[in-house]
C-alpha cells in the first residue's frame, strides 16, 4: 500500500488542490482495486461500506494503537475541539458551488471528523484539537482496467505541538496504520463490488 509521489496527486482534477492550496500536503498514498463493476463511484462506495465500528475491525496491533492514541488523549485533553473551531474550519471556505455539489452537509460527524465535503469521487473531511488542525482527502479514479483510491492528509500548524506530535506519530502511522487501513478498504472493495450483483443505488439527494 505505497506512499507515491505529490506529482502523480497534484496532476488528478480535484477541488482539494485549490481549496487546500495554504495547506502543507503531509503525504498521499495509494491503492488500486480491481475494476468488478463499472461506474462505480466514491460516494457510493463509502455509503455502502462506511461503519461506526471501523477501528474494531483493523488488525490488533493497529486496534491497540488507536486506543493507546485515546487513552493519552483522555489523560492529557488532546481531542477536544479549539474555542475557534468553527471559524476555523476548512468548512468556511466552501462556496456555494461546492455545498450545492456536496452529498454530505459540511460540519456532519464522520467518527473522529467532520465532512468538509462529499463529492461524487472526492471527499475531505478534518479534525481539530489541541495538536493539530488536519485534512483527510480521499478520491476514487478510474484507470484503464482498475480503479485506484488515494488517500492524502494536509496538516496545519495550530500550536508549537504540531511538528512534535506528527513527528512522533509518524513512523506508527505509515508503517502500521495506513496501510491496516488501505488493506482494510481493498478487502471491503472486493466484498462489497465483487458480491453485489446488482448495481449500485442512485446517488442521494443533496441536502
Amino acid at each position: 500500500m505505497p506512499r507515491i509521489s505529490p506529482t502523480e496527486f497534484y496532476a488528478l482534477p480535484l477541488r482539494v488542490h485549490s481549496f487546500l492550496a495554504d495547506v502543507p500536503l503531509h503525504d498521499v498514498w495509494a491503492v488500486d482495486l480491481p475494476a468488478h463493476r463499472d461506474g462505480v463511484t466514491l460516494s457510493e462506495f463509502l455509503r455502502r461500506v462506511t461503519s461506526q465500528d471501523e477501528i474494531n475491525r483493523l488488525p490488533p496491533v493497529a486496534r491497540a494503537l488507536f486506543r493507546l492514541r485515546f487513552f493519552l488523549g483522555r489523560i492529557f485533553r488532546l481531542e477536544g475541539e479549539p474555542k475557534d473551531a468553527l471559524a476555523a474550519s476548512f468548512g468556511s471556505r466552501l462556496t456555494a458551488e461546492d455545498r450545492a455539489r456536496s452529498f454530505v452537509v459540511s460540519g456532519t460527524p464522520e467518527g473522529l471528523f467532520r465532512v468538509v465535503y462529499r463529492f461524487e469521487n472526492e471527499q475531505l473531511l478534518e479534525i481539530q484539537n489541541r495538536t493539530v488542525h488536519a485534512a483527510a482527502l480521499s478520491a476514487l479514479a478510474k484507470r484503464a482496467d482498475s480503479y485506484r483510491f488515494y488517500f492524502a492528509v494536509y496538516v496545519r500548524q495550530r500550536t508549537w505541538i504540531t511538528p512534535f506530535y506528527m513527528g512522533l506519530i509518524d513512523p506508527f502511522r505509515r508503517w502500521i496504520i495506513y496501510p491496516a487501513l488501505l488493506k482494510k478498504i481493498r478487502a471491503t472493495w472486493d466484498q462489497n463490488i465483487l458480491a453485489e450483483n446488482s448495481p449500485f443505488d442512485s446517488p442521494p439527494k443533496k441536502p
